[in-house]
Parts: C-alpha cells; structure tokens; sequence
C-alpha cells in the first residue's frame, strides 16, 4: 500500500517543480513511511511513497520503469491474482527483475495497454507515464477501494492519492462547489466524480482515464449486473458462494510482512477470520474497538469468535479518547465526512498497526447480501405504499408528517421519515431514507443566499441516476446497485482507506473481491432479504463455521454513542468550533436556528445528534482546509 502524486508539463513547467513534487509526496508520508521515490522529466512529474508489503528488497522500489524504458509508474494497491499473471506472462518471454506485484502491472500494461486493468484483480490506483506517446494512463480499481483525485484548471493537471498532495502542488484553485456542500449535509460524503472543492476531481471507482497535452479521455471498463438471476437451488448458490469467499480470503493472505484482521464480531468479519484461519498455520491476529455504552458494545462477541478459532486476540475501549484526538483525525479526510464510525475506525487501525501492517477486514458484505436494516425499512414503505389509497398519500399523509416533526426524540423523527417517505415513489423512498438532514429542517436553517445558489442542484438525482441505470426490475437489486455505486465508495471504503492509512496500515476486503460481487448480484434477492433475516444466504452458506448465536443475533453495526458524545465526551469542542466567531457553516447556516438547535439536543429531548456532527465535522475541515489557508 502506498500513495502516489504527480503532474503534467505540458504547458507549464517551473523551476521549483522538483521541490513541490517532494512536498507533495511527504504530505502523504503517513500513506508510505518506508521509502519514496520521483521522477521527473520535461513533460511529467511521479511521486511516490511506500509501503512495502510484498517484495521487501530495492527492486519493489517506485517509480517503476518498464523492461523497456518507454514506460513509468507509481502504483498504489495489490494484486491478488498478479503470481497467476506472472506466470502466464513468464511463458511469453517476459522477465522479472524481483517479486513484486507492481512490476506484473508495469509488465501488463506494456502488453495489453489500457485493458490491462481488465486482468487485475485487486485493489489499485495506477499512474503510467509513455515517454514516447507522451501520455499518462490513470486508473482505479473495480470498486473504489484505493482513492485518486485529480486537478484540470487552468492549463493544468495534477494528481493524488489525497487532496492534501494536490494542494501541496502550488496556485491550487481552493474555491468551494456550493453543490458540494449540499451533497455532503445529504450523504455524509461529497459523492464522486466532484469534490468538496470546485475544481479538484475524484476519479470514479472502475474507471481509466487518458491524459495528454491536449485531452483527458474518461473510460468506464467494468460495471456489475443483475441481469442475470441465478436458477441454481439455494443449497448450491450457497456452496459455490462460501468457495469464492474463501478463495477470495485466501488470496488476500499473501504477504510478506505481518498479517492479521479486524473483528467486531458480527457476520462479516467474523466469517473472514473463520476463513483466515482455515489458511492460516498460525493463531490468527485480530483486533477489536469496544464502547463503555454497552448499547454500542460488541466486544464480548468478537472475543467469543477470537475463542472459537484461537485467535491472537487484541481489544481496546474508547473512553475519554475522542475529544483530545478529534480534529487531528478528521483532518485526514481532506474534505468534510460525517460518517462517526470513522472514529473507531481509527482506533482499530492504530491497534491492528501495533501488531500487524496488513489487516483483512469484512467490508461489503451488507452491500452485496443486503444486510443493513435500511432495507427492510424500505422494504416496510414498500409495502405500506403499495396499500395505501391515492386519496391518503396525496392529503393526509403531508400533514400527519408535519405534525411528527413537533415532536422530539428518536421515535418522532423515524416518524416523520416515515410518513414522508410514504408520498414518493420507490426511488425517492429510498433516498429519502438514505438522507443525514431532516429536509424540512434543511429548508429552515440555510440561509437565503445558499438556498438560491443549490437551487438548481437535488442530490435525489444521483440516487435516481443509478437506481435507473440498473440493468434490472427488482426493486432491491436496484437498491443494492445504488449503494454499490455511491453509498459503499463514498463513506465505507474512504472511511477504511483513511483511517488506516493514517496509521499506516494496509487493509484487505474478501467479500469485495469483484467475483464475489459479480456472483451476489446473480442471487435472487428473496434469498438476500427473507422475510425474517438480513444476509440469508451468506448466512446460510456460514453455518459449517459459525456458530447460530453470531450468524443470527441482532445486527448492531459498527455505531458509536453519538448523540452522548455531543452531550458529554465532546461537548466542549464542539460548542467552541460551532459558535466561533469565524466559523464556516455561517457562510451556508443561519446560526440562531443552529444554536436552536443545540440548546434542544442539550435538553436531552431531542436528538440532533446526527445534523450537529455534520455541523461540526463541516467546521473542523473548514477551519483547516479553508481557513488556514485564507
């Protein structure tokens, strides 16, 4: 794992380049602490630091060049089939220097060009550079695991595995995208392909681009389908589904440094532990986060599942550890992300680092099987949306939703979503149910000036888009689609790749193996989603490994007692960054409804608990990013 930063030069090349691409690349150190490496020539500058993982020696070393000296690389990720394409490329002649994964990339992509990414199995971001065509080839894997952002404003491009690097560039544009803003407040995330910022880009998951000096050329080259619908009977889906899970386990586990993975207990990743330790000749190293909130708590059945397979078991409790350790860990986003979980995300990094540099992990398990409780909520508005006459949708339902909102706590608001959700149809439904900010809320708390700048712009757009680009009729597969697409590569994996990476830590996710996301998208959903249990199937397919009591207890999700944390462990940070005299959100916010709103969520009446943090992680970044910077 490491992180790679370059740019172009073609139009405009300066004489401190070399410095600003070493500071681009040790702005991103803590991605690669073990070596780094430039290139730069009269037309391109690569920047690189590493983590090295496989193939410890000089000859793993980056920027890489080709056998034949027409090409460079910078490459951040793995490879998990790259022994098997070695092999095949070694029959043709080709020659190896070392043992690394990058130089079989370098090798395919001399070989098959810009389809080479169609081989790979694993998770990347690829810079490659042709001294003779003079263009460079970006890429990103299947999913969107490993993340890269890129800069086109005037007459420039740059590119990075963070935005950090991008601004070290110099002259960088930091203007703010008002549209951004919005999406953010909507999803938690700012969605690709945009950025919180107005000319900075993400390069979407699954998609290749072609730089030269006067076009950028952007190719999508994979994409999953529900098309097609699996007649297999459930016993056989379930067999062949837990081989490619455990293939997928297994080839994750190559390495040549320590190895171990995370474990809350729950399906997912205690299910990839089950599978490690199959493979595995020694205890299993694993780590676990724990709450003082026992409501919040799974360390008792990440221990049992750390029992079960005699695993080198490690836990560690947040306590007072959030309020002191906050603003430098929010920072490692780059642009506002309001998911909390990536507070103990961080913490289970920085343990899993103390004892291992690779860690496997159980991401995107609910993705493919359906397994978080929003859609059997969906399912339930469904249902309820199918009975419920034309005349009550249209007159009654608008106004009960109104009435809820008088009220204050949890109950009440789940209520209110409810009854909203009731009046739209199945794609909006599903939206409006994916949503971190009360609408009605929203309308009332922005100011006159940003509502008329986002006028035009609805984030229900870009669940729509997808919804309706699924190749497929079945309500649940489209769902499913959609957070494929958005949900999982806008919140999970960056909230993963960040918070490890900031403690220098390589993560691996079998159940995103894209066979393994091909193959759940061929399950008829009724075995994903059965009328009594979430993940049916997987579950099912797990039922030789784990025990009843961990495949089938209540699923409690890697939460955090937020609305606590507000109340108490964090209080005082945020009432000093939300109330400050500079703060940010007074840009987009009208702050007597935002302090409204906090006196409300200290009453312990009401819970805020979700629209504060946005508020708050809002401010952190923009006291650093836009601030600091002004």
């Amino acid at each position: 794992m490491c992180g790679i930063a370059g740019f172009t030069r073609f139009r405009r090349a300066l004489a401190d380049d070399e410095t600003r691409l070493r500071q681009m690349g040790d702005s991103i150190a803590h991605r690669g602490p073990d070596a780094h490496g430039e290139y730069i020539d009269e037309t391109v500058a690569l920047a690189h630091r590493r983590l090295a993982i496989i193939d410890l020696s000089e000859t793993g070393k980056q920027p890489m060049h080709s056998s034949c000296g027409r090409y460079v690389m910078v490459y951040n990720g793995e490879i998990y089939n790259y022994l098997e394409l070695r092999e095949n490329l070694e029959k043709d002649g080709h020659r190896f220097t070392g043992q690394s994964d990058s130089e079989v990339v370098l090798a395919m992509y001399g070989v098959h060009g810009q389809r080479c990414v169609d081989f790979l199995n694993g998770m990347f971001a690829i810079a490659i550079w042709d001294t003779r065509e003079k263009t460079l080839f970006l890429s990103r894997d299947r999913l969107g695991k490993k993340p890269l952002y890129y800069y086109r404003h005037d007459d420039r491009f740059v590119f990075g595995s963070e935005i950090k690097a991008i601004l070290q560039a110099g002259d960088i544009d930091r203007s703010v995208r008002d549209a951004s803003v919005k999406d953010f407040f909507t999803f938690q995330y700012v969605p690709d392909p945009h950025s919180i910022f107005t000319h900075i880009q993400k390069l979407p998951p699954a998609h290749s681009m072609l730089v030269s000096e006067n076009d950028c050329h952007l190719e999508q080259y994979w994409d999953v389908s529900f098309k097609e619908v699996s007649q297999q009977s459930e016993a056989e889906i379930g067999e062949q589904l837990l081989e490619i899970v455990d293939d997928a386990t297994r080839l994750r586990m190559v390495s040549d440094v320590p190895l171990g993975a995370f474990l809350s207990g729950g399906v997912d990743s205690s299910a990839v532990v089950a599978l490690m330790s199959r493979h595995s000749s020694t205890p299993v190293t694993t780590c676990a986060i724990g709450f003082d909130s026992k409501e919040f708590d799974e360390v008792a059945q990440a221990r049992q599942v750390a029992e079960q397979f005699a695993c080198n078991h490690h836990e560690f409790t947040v306590k007072s550890n959030v309020e002191e350790n906050l603003i430098d860990i929010a920072a490692y986003f780059d642009e506002p992300f309001s998911d909390p979980s990536f507070v103990p995300t961080y913490f289970v990094s920085q343990l899993a680092r103390s004892e291992v540099t690779v860690a496997l992990a159980g991401d995107g398990g609910d993705e493919n099987f359906a397994g978080y409780s929003k859609y059997r909520v969906d399912r339930t508005e469904n249902r309820l949306r199918e009975k419920t006459p034309d005349v009550l949708i249209r007159h009654c339902l608008p106004q009960l939703a109104s009435m809820s909102r008088m009220f204050g706590g949890s109950l009440a608001k789940r209520a209110n979503t409810l009854l909203s959700s009731l009046t739209m149809d199945s794609a909006a439904g599903f939206h409006s149910t994916n949503s971190f900010f009360n609408q009605t809320l929203w309308q009332s708390a922005i100011t006159p000036d940003f509502a008329t700048a986002t006028s035009d712009h609805d984030p229900e757009d870009l669940t729509r888009h997808f919804y309706n680009k699924a190749d497929t009729e079945d309500h649940l597969s489209r769902i499913l689609y959609t957070d494929i697409k958005t949900y999982l590569p806008g919140d999970i994996l960056v909230k993963v790749d960040r918070m490890s990476m900031a403690n220098s830590l390589e993560t691996r996710a079998p159940l995103l193996d894209y066979r393994v996301v091909e193959y759940a998208a061929t399950i008829p959903s009724r075995l994903k989603l059965s009328e009594n249990e979430t993940k049916h199937i997987f579950k099912k397919s797990l039922e030789s490994l784990l025990t009843e009591d961990i495949l089938y207890r209540k699923k409690m999700g890697f939460s955090v007692p937020l609305a606590s944390w507000l109340r108490q462990e964090i209080k005082a940070i945020a009432e000093k960054f939300l109330f400050a005299n500079n703060a940010g959100i007074g840009h987009y916010f009208q702050m007597n409804v935002i302090r409204d709103l906090w006196d409300k969520h200290q009453g312990g009446k009401h819970d805020f608990s979700q629209e504060l943090w946005s508020l708050l992680v809002f401010e952190l970044w923009w006291q650093r990013y836009v601030e600091q910077s002004a």
